[in-house]
């Protein structure tokens, strides 16, 4: 027999010393009190007051004022999200005025991310903002799983350390989230260095009756839960075993599940209690979300495929641990789907964030995402990629020009805006309050921006629209307003001149054509034009279209921008 992997030593050597005195002088312990629940009010105290204030974008207060200086009047909504234990949309009501705990299942760290993940993180990136702008003090905590069978069993194809190797995919997770705006959390805890802190919950849960030890191993006894199911709404007896692990015929029920595992050779290990092991998977969210927000807190996210078992079993650990332990509100994301089936690892039709942004900008895969409400799935397709590239084009182009046209007017009067541009303004806040108040539904708010984009390109291209009075007032008001939806949104690039170069650079490689290339067949394209030759004219025209460029005549010449490729075109118009 082998020596088993390593004992591994945290990286905090403050909070991490020798077991067992070392859980009793950890400063975040899960000591018991006579209730027995932790107590955690300075370490959540320290969560909140590390954030900065709350920046409000959209301003949802009641105003008196409605001039282009401030948005329109109107009284804060109240926000409704629905809630996978009551299966019906609730007022959301946060536990301390002014304040909200969110904890979000984090990636295990084994391999780069792929679209359901990105997904994911956009919808509770949304919810982050949203919740900022309304001015409450958000502790957003998303969690790392750099401790479980998939990373071993990974680290041990490449010959690599376990956590070394998680830790590296934790930072290529991190750049993916850079890439789409994702703000980052307030928290980002591991697996790794709260080993004390999952170690203190487990024996709360032995202690109070709730676990019992097969030969090192640690296991949850479900039917000494009652309550178990109550999130998923599955029987007893219904219930799956073999979740991520295979199936131990040791367990008192197929439904148990493990609490900690014994080590097992060529295997990272820690020591405790019942001789050394690691973590279940499902311990490891129960006690970092109780270190950095307590056993009450207001909102637990993930996607859909974590309500059973994860979010279950997180239920049940977390109420043995502690019988007050209450989460207000479980909200849960839809599949991203690939052919009708939920795209994953482990069934092989996934594409990772890397893949798609090498051929789509960032924020065009995030308006993706963003374009079906978050509890509905959404089928990958590049028809949906090309419409949403072609969208925000469209989006930033337009804004760009009224950034070219307000910077050579600086005697802008925003308090001069005419009632018609008021109303179109007006509704389209109206729209982004009582859309985004509705259970997030992004897709409403993105339909909206057509109005406000469709007056803006009117006042600046259209003979009616040149010759109002106090446009430039109109314009100003009009991309103030879509600039500060879009930046709550996490959609607004550094500069519209260089994200429509990134867009335009992209088009272009998945043309597989060079902009010089694309010059020379509008020089191609004007000469047969002057020879009448309409027919090559429009052969050009097409030949580029099928490949997703769109040429555009002008008085000052032709130019191009990105467009869904023609056959694409033809394939949406026939599914409709």
């Amino acid at each position: 027999m082998g020596t088993l992997f390593k004992c591994y030593k945290p990286l905090f050597s403050t909070r991490f010393l020798s077991f067992p005195n070392s859980v009793r002088a950890l400063p975040l312990q899960l000591r018991a009190r006579p209730s027995n629940c932790p107590k955690r009010r300075s370490l959540i105290r320290r969560c909140f007051s590390s954030l900065t204030p709350p920046q409000l974008l959209i301003n949802c207060k009641t105003s008196d004022r409605t001039d282009g200086n401030q948005q329109p009047a109107s009284p804060s909504p109240e926000l409704w999200l629905h809630n996978t234990m009551s299966k019906k949309k609730e007022v959301f009501k946060p536990k301390v005025e002014g304040k909200v705990g969110m904890y979000v299942c984090g990636v295990t760290a084994y391999d780069l991310s792929h679209v359901g993940h990105a997904r994911v993180y956009v919808t509770f990136d949304v919810l982050y903002r949203y919740l900022k702008n309304l001015g409450y003090e958000v502790c957003y905590v998303r969690n790392f799983t750099d401790v479980d069978d998939k990373i071993i069993s990974r680290a041990n194809e490449l010959g690599e350390d376990p956590i070394s190797l998680s830790r590296r995919y934790c930072d290529e997770f991190n750049q993916d989230m850079v890439h789409l705006h994702c703000l980052p959390p307030s928290v980002e805890p591991r697996v790794s260095d709260h080993m004390p802190q999952i170690i203190d919950m487990i024996k709360q849960i032995v202690d109070n009756g709730y676990a019992y030890r097969v030969e090192g191993d640690m296991f949850f006894s479900v039917e000494k839960f009652p309550e178990y199911g109550q999130l998923s709404g599955r029987k007893l007896e219904d219930n799956r075993a073999g979740e991520r692990v295979a199936v131990d015929s040791r367990k008192r029920n197929p439904a148990d599940f493990a609490l900690w595992k014994s080590a097992k050779e060529g295997e990272p290990f820690w020591e405790s209690p019942w001789g050394p092991g690691r973590p279940g998977w499902h311990i490891e969210c129960s006690a970092m979300s109780a270190a950095y927000l307590g056993h009450s807190f207001d909102i637990h996210g993930g996607g859909m495929d974590l309500v059973f078992p994860h979010h279950e079993n997180e239920i049940a650990q977390s109420c043995a641990a502690c019988k007050e332990s209450n989460i207000s509100y479980w909200i849960h994301n839809g599949f991203v789907t690939v052919d009708s089936e939920k795209m994953s690892k482990s069934l092989g039709n996934f594409f990772t964030i890397r893949q798609v942004i090498d051929l789509y900008h960032p924020l065009a895969l995030r308006l993706f995402l963003m374009g079906t409400h978050y509890r509905s799935p959404i089928n990958y397709s590049d028809v949906l990629l090309e419409s949403a590239s072609e969208r925000i084009f469209y989006i930033y182009q337009t804004l760009h020009d009224c950034e070219n046209v307000l910077s050579q007017h600086e005697t802008v009067l925003e308090e001069s805006v005419p009632p018609d541009t008021l109303n179109v303004v007006s509704k389209f806040y109206n729209d982004f309050l009582a859309s985004m108040s509705d259970d997030l539904h992004t897709p409403v708010v993105l339909a909206a921006l057509s109005d406000p984009l469709k007056t803006i390109n009117d006042l600046l291209h259209t003979r009616k629209g040149k010759k109002q009075k106090m446009r430039f007032e109109s314009v100003a008001a009009l991309e103030k307003i879509i600039r500060n939806v879009l930046t709550l949104l996490g959609l607004m690039p550094t500069s519209y001149s260089e994200a429509l170069q990134q867009l335009r650079e992209m088009a272009l490689k998945r043309a597989k054509l060079t902009e010089d290339q694309i010059l020379q067949k509008i020089e191609e394209r004007t000469e047969a034009r002057k020879n009448k030759d309409y027919e090559k004219s429009d052969a050009i025209r097409k030949d580029l279209a099928v490949v997703g460029i769109a040429l555009m005549d002008s008085p000052d010449g032709t130019s191009w921008r990105p467009a869904i490729p023609l056959p694409l075109q033809e394939q949406q118009v026939a599914a409709t």
